[in-house]
């Protein structure tokens, strides 16, 4: 009895002390949580919730945050060296140049989520863009969305052959696309042999046609108005719904709060690139305004593939393959046809690239530089964030790595930097973005 009562008195008596060492020990549990998890896991409030994202970024998970910061400091640097880069006009152009960058990203983006590689989306673009402009000239003068149609199909035949090679007769992605970047070469220069409108390898497009004007033409003031209005109305709408959906499954959702500030932020983002597009710009006789078909056009293509990837069985599939693709064939994915499709979307991406590099030119030639194009496709995916290793990707990684390489292309060619010291620059920033994927991995691992 006297043990008994031994035992109970100082339970009582350190109550406080007790409960003060628990409260510790969760909170210790909490920290490791926070760095395991997703922040919307755990946070029940939007203080909460920054706290574990807080958590998360010191322990080398920072997501996008580096390379968002790296691309506000590329802005302050030529801003300060060449006062016009932050002009509407310069801006706008920034954006028309970056939509060709950031589509050879996403297309490369497929390839690199499922730990694969394609170097022949240069080439492939070509074929597709010269496919686009023989359908809707003379002779054929088939309707511009029958001829963007044939030349994404184009597109979807060779990235087809090329993932039934790699998959069915187990070759390496590296010799198979670098055979397509050779082949694809010859099958475009033979296109432009072959039409007799196509005169020293240049076609021409209408300029009458939505598909010149897909870069080279803006849509009116109040029309952006009224895409804005429409395009946040279906976000926040989508946004809300699908949190009910969750929060009626016992799934974990984020804080009411942090869903309203994305909400926000979104909306002061879309009315800010509204307001610059819609700024008078010209060359000081004729001013024009209004957002580039182009913007809309590459945010509606970016839209369906986060959805594609995320909300869809088969992105979850290719992150398995990417991950682990031993894994992924042993939980019963098929995994030589999510690797097939793969090449098939890399491919139609690169078709529209293709696409908007002929429309921003005017005109389609056989002097495409595709080998340079991949590059820059790489580039974009992988400064942007996308790991060269397989299993982490987003059309977002390569919407910020597209910028970046067009504002340091554009901002050097404002300073009357060189081509060779505009590509210099872009291989450092290339450099940088690997180098800081590797430390904040390393240090990831390391904790």
């Amino acid at each position: 009895m006297a043990d008994a009562g031994n035992t109970e008195t100082p339970a009582e008596g350190n109550g406080p002390a007790t409960a003060t060492i628990q409260e510790e020990h969760d909170s210790a549990i909490s920290e490791q949580q926070l760095a395991a998890v997703s922040p919307e896991v755990l946070a029940n409030t939007t203080g909460e919730y920054f706290r574990a994202w807080g958590q998360r970024i010191r322990n080398g998970e920072s997501g996008a945050l580096p390379i968002i910061i790296g691309l506000v400091v590329i802005v302050i640097f030529f801003q300060i060296q060449e006062p016009k880069f932050l002009t509407a006009g310069n801006l706008v152009n920034l954006l028309e140049q970056a939509s060709t960058f950031v589509m050879f990203g996403t297309a490369v983006m497929f390839a690199l989520i499922i730990s694969e590689i394609d170097l022949s989306i240069g080439y492939t673009a070509g074929v597709g863009a010269f496919v686009i402009a023989e359908l809707i000239a003379a002779p054929v003068n088939l309707p511009w969305w029958l001829g963007i149609i044939g030349g994404l199909a184009a597109c979807g035949v060779l990235g087809y052959g090329q993932g039934w090679l790699i998959t069915r007769l187990n070759l390496p992605s590296f010799i198979v696309t670098l055979g397509g970047y050779l082949g694809f070469l010859g099958i475009m220069l033979e296109l432009a042999n072959v039409d007799k409108t196509a005169v020293g390898g240049v076609i021409s497009i209408d300029e009458n046609s939505p598909v010149y004007k897909l870069v080279q033409d803006n849509m009116s003031r109040a029309l952006g108005w009224i895409v804005l209005v429409v395009a946040l109305a279906l976000f926040a709408g989508s946004t809300l719904l699908a949190r009910r959906r969750r929060q009626a499954q016992g799934l974990s959702t984020p804080p009411l709060g942090v869903t309203g500030l994305i909400l926000g932020a979104s909306a002061v983002g879309g009315v800010i690139l509204l307001l610059i597009c819609n700024a008078n710009r010209g060359n000081g006789i004729v001013f024009f305004g209004g957002t580039p078909w182009v913007v809309p056009f590459v945010a509606v293509i970016l839209v369906f593939y986060t959805w594609l990837l995320s909300k869809t069985r088969l992105g979850r599939y290719m992150y398995a393959i990417g991950a682990n693709p031993e894994a992924a064939r042993r939980a019963g994915i098929n995994v030589n046809r999510i690797k097939t499709t793969a090449f098939v979307l890399c491919a139609v991406t690169a078709g529209i690239a293709g696409l908007i590099y002929e429309s921003n030119n005017g005109s389609m030639a056989t002097d495409i530089n595709g080998g340079q194009l991949v590059l820059y496709g790489v580039g974009a995916a992988v400064i942007g964030g996308t790991s060269l290793f397989g299993g982490r990707g987003k059309p977002l990684h390569s919407l910020l790595g597209g910028i970046v390489i067009a504002a340091v292309f554009n901002g050097l060619g404002l300073m009357g930097i060189s081509a060779a010291g505009q590509d210099i620059a872009t291989a450092i920033v290339l450099l940088a973005a690997v180098t800081l994927d590797s430390l904040v991995r390393r240090r990831s691992t390391v904790r």
